[in-house]
């Protein structure tokens, strides 16, 4: 019976010295963070090629291209506390066609429970405007990737293209918008802030992954919609590439954190 109750008052001895533990636990050192984008068509996994979606109720689309440019990321911990990604390693290429390119990895944060996240949509103006050589390899990638006008012209924040049918339109016809800034004529960078489902635990020895996924088809039916048969190619466009912009920022949102 004595050892029975040794036994007993270790175990309540070992569980209240793990709370203490925990609740004491110091939080310090730099860890990393995966996020990841996932395309998606509506409900539907993003499949490029070979999956008709429905658009609009009555256009029938096949994407052979998604991709876009995010950047300048912010962290927000359940305090308040905002990191800021620097910024001259903040600028990546999303692909549909590449699955390695769906997958951001940064670095070196502070370690701490972060509960929301900002970035953005394309290259903002103070990055653009210190000129070609302030752009670094960032430049060569994007000019690799198509996602580039020409210098003068500004980088392509999003490329969305394939071909579509409609009740107007019976023989596929191809469609392509693509979204920028051009120059500083037309500033269509957005920021978009998402809240975590739960929070992303950083430590040193400990990198969550963020499960982000964009919804494509919000490009045709976000807060502005467009049929293909109206305007099947958007490029530069004073009126239409702004509404694009704003469509684009309200694609994404996630899915789950895991620590």
């Amino acid at each position: 019976m004595k050892i029975t109750k040794y036994i007993a008052a270790f175990f309540i001895a070992a569980t209240l010295t793990a709370c203490s533990a925990e609740e004491e636990e110091i939080i310090s050192g730099e860890g990393n963070l995966s996020i990841e984008f996932d395309n998606a068509f509506g409900d539907s996994d993003l499949i490029l090629n070979s999956t008709s979606y429905t658009s609009n109720l009555s256009e029938k689309i096949n994407i052979s291209s998604v991709k876009y440019i995010v950047s300048n990321f912010k962290l927000e911990t359940e305090e308040g506390a905002v990191f800021t990604y620097p910024k001259e390693e903040s600028y990546f290429i999303v692909d549909e066609s590449t699955i390695s390119s769906q997958f951001i990895n940064l670095k070196n944060i502070p370690a701490g429970n972060y509960t929301k996240m900002t970035f953005g949509i394309g290259v903002d103006q103070e990055k653009y405007l210190t000129g070609a050589t302030g752009q670094g390899d960032f430049l060569t990638l994007a000019q690799d990737a198509g996602m580039m006008w020409s210098w003068q012209a500004g980088y392509k924040f999003v490329v969305f293209e394939g071909d579509y049918t409609s009740d107007n339109t019976a023989t596929p016809t191809a469609f392509a918008f693509h979204m920028g800034s051009h120059g500083t004529a037309l500033d269509n960078y957005k920021e978009v802030t998402v809240n975590f489902t739960n929070s992303a635990r950083i430590r040193t020895m400990l990198t969550p992954e963020v499960h982000v996924v964009a919804n494509v088809a919000n490009i045709l039916t976000g807060t502005t919609n467009f049929m293909l048969d109206d305007a099947p190619q958007i490029h530069v466009d004073a009126v239409k590439s702004p509404q694009i912009a704003e469509n684009v920022n309200g694609m994404f949102s996630i899915d789950h954190v895991h620590n």
